[in-house]
């Protein structure tokens, strides 16, 4: 039953890998098209609050059973990591403010293991060190050494953020007052779509853009159906899959296969975009790969003997 659990997880955390992964290649040709940045975030965010909020209704208890829960993820997990990921790449290269975003697993490791005092498997360490070197190939970051200090900085906040959306994700998941995932989600969509809204100022949105076609390579594919695949499967679907693979794994395990997502951006960018990928970039797409699996190769412990820190850790990897 444990072992099924975590290969669940893992599939999840895989499927949401993609889902998140296709936000980028779909997003790119509304921007191209005349789309500000930042006005396809708040899309995003407010599309998939909308579509959430029956949910949000549904699970209304949430906001007097765990406020802090639902604001933390609404500031933190959505908007937070959308505001630091943007306003980095306005001062630094984009596969540089990629790589540092995803420098998040290991900053979740380092919390996990000096803030919160919990072991850290040694899986666990060595693929999010595996992984980090194979993101730094898939971005090719020595392309982009001159590097703004503001813009450092801005992207490091982001790999917080995004180290924090696991640890929300996981709030609570193993105790008795375990908070729905989607009633998280929704209410997390909601106030980040409200946080957006102060830093995009959406009033100013082109909207004849979202009414007309947008060039996907060799494709000329409806701004909506773009829009629609960016808000209902980049987002809600790739939140759901995302929350729940990290509750029947582990914030660190579900962190490292995170990664993939940057790897899976590059390959449909490669595919849709025709945006072709280097030597560099293919060999950091398997390291990456091969970290995500290290991260999740550990076992429960044969009893007596035992490393304690790998025990608890595949007590927490192995919760459903």
């Amino acid at each position: 039953m444990q072992a099924s659990g975590k290969n669940a997880g893992l599939g999840l955390a895989l499927v949401s890998a993609f889902a998140f992964g296709g936000s980028g290649v779909a997003a790119k040709p509304l921007i191209e098209a005349g789309l500000d940045p930042l006005h396809m975030v708040w899309l995003r965010v407010a599309g998939a609050a909308l579509v959430l909020s029956p949910l949000a209704w549904r699970h209304r208890d949430l906001v007097f059973r765990k406020p802090l829960l639902l604001a933390g993820f609404g500031l933190v997990a959505v908007a937070g990591v959308q505001a630091f990921y943007f306003a980095s790449l306005s001062r630094i290269p984009v596969g540089v403010a990629l790589l540092l975003e995803y420098l998040g697993p290991a900053l979740l490791l380092g919390w996990i293991r000096f803030v919160q005092r919990k072991p850290v498997t040694r899986a666990a360490a060595a693929g999010a060190a595996v992984a980090v070197v194979g993101l730094a190939c898939v971005v090719e970051i020595w392309s982009g050494l001159s590097l703004d200090p503001l813009g450092v900085l801005l992207g490091l906040a982001a790999a917080c953020c995004q180290a924090f959306y696991f640890v929300f994700a996981d709030q609570g998941a193993d105790g008795e007052d375990v908070p729905e995932p989607l009633g998280v989600i929704a209410y997390g969509m909601l106030i980040g779509a409200l946080v957006m809204t102060v830093i995009a100022r959406p009033w100013g949105i082109d909207w004849h853009v979202l009414g007309g076609p947008a060039r996907m390579g060799d494709l000329t594919v409806p701004a909506p159906v773009l829009l629609g695949w960016v808000v209902l499967v980049a987002t809600v679907f790739a939140y759901l899959t995302g929350v729940v693979s990290v509750r029947r794994l582990s914030p660190q395990v579900a962190g490292v296969v995170a990664c993939l997502e940057a790897v899976v951006a590059t390959v449909f960018a490669w595919v849709l975009l025709n945006e072709h990928l280097s030597t560099p970039q293919i060999v950091g797409g398997a390291l990456v790969l091969g970290g995500a699996f290290i991260a999740q190769s550990s076992r429960p412990a044969p009893p007596g003997g035992a490393d304690p820190a790998a025990i608890a850790m595949d007590r927490e990897t192995t919760t459903a």
